[in-house]
């Protein structure tokens, strides 16, 4: 049984076993027929996965690997905020007339700092600390840059990366304020997992530990039905993440570097409708 699949399963119980609904609330987000969008939530979820044993893909549904690592090259390779420059179309609801999101993601881990060591971005700070630094508690990355929330046109969801070096392994942390689960749960800890995979590949360390903190983790009101079958289904087994072992260069890496081998998830063709 994939870990994944395991984890998936008993966040979505708990959420729809002994979540808060806020119904009663005058919620932000609404469904395309204008609705109110409702949830279920629960507070600070905590997961780890071990990515030196396995890839933490879902079974219960197919990842789509090719989008999952262009949006994160997207954001961190090419430090973007303009659609345009994005593959999928994952983003265009919040983007304006000329594919701008804002100030937001890839902007803000652009954005050149000052330090002892020299001008880096936040990006490039990582990658410098991972060689040079490895003992440093201080490898952290934010998104969350109050002076610029004001002309984002969505304040980051995974806002915060924490790295650490132990034993040669490369471990990390993602803070997320806010997740919808069904839509975005699997496609965040597989985007960030592969962040981790190429930052120690390029760095010349082992994969250690992923850990996920999801502040609320929620189930949309027209996705509980969709998120009930889900979880009846049987896990299999995880597959493995493939990676160009010649990429040395973090800005080499493309979305043709990466594959899952023995993958055998199952069919998933219901329209997960997206809460704007």
């Amino acid at each position: 049984m994939a870990l994944a699949d395991k984890i998936f399963i008993e966040n979505c119980e708990l959420i729809l076993n002994e979540g808060v609904w806020d119904t009663g609330l005058d919620v932000r987000t609404r469904w395309e027929d204008g609705a109110p969008a409702h949830t279920v939530k629960r507070f600070a979820m905590v997961n780890r996965y071990d990515l030196s044993k396995e890839f933490p893909a879902l079974t219960l549904r197919r990842l789509p690997i090719k989008s999952c690592v262009n949006e994160i090259l997207w954001i961190w390779q090419k430090k973007s905020n303009n659609v345009n420059e994005l593959d999928t179309r994952i983003w265009d609801s919040w983007a304006d007339e000329s594919g701008s999101i804002g100030l937001a993601y890839g902007y803000q881990l652009g954005k050149v700092h000052k330090y002892k060591e020299g001008d880096f971005d936040q990006v490039d700070r990582v990658l410098y600390d991972l060689k040079h630094n490895p003992a440093s508690r201080r490898i952290i990355t934010s998104l969350y840059n109050h002076e610029d929330l004001h002309a984002m046109a969505l304040y980051p969801c995974a806002y915060s990366m924490t790295f650490n070096i132990t034993n040669g392994k490369l471990n990390a942390i993602l803070n997320q304020r806010s997740q919808d689960f069904l839509a975005a749960n699997n496609w965040n800890v597989c985007q960030y997992a592969i962040l981790v995979h190429m930052f120690a590949q390029v760095s010349g360390l082992e994969v250690g530990e992923f850990v996920h903190v999801i502040a609320d983790a929620h189930i949309y009101d027209r996705h509980v039905e969709i998120v009930r079958e889900l979880i009846t289904r049987e896990p299999r087994n995880a597959p493995r993440l493939v990676i160009n072992p010649e990429i040395a260069n973090f800005y080499d890496f493309t979305v043709d570097d990466f594959a899952l081998e023995d993958y055998k998830p199952h069919p998933f063709n219901t329209k997960i409708p997206i809460a704007l």
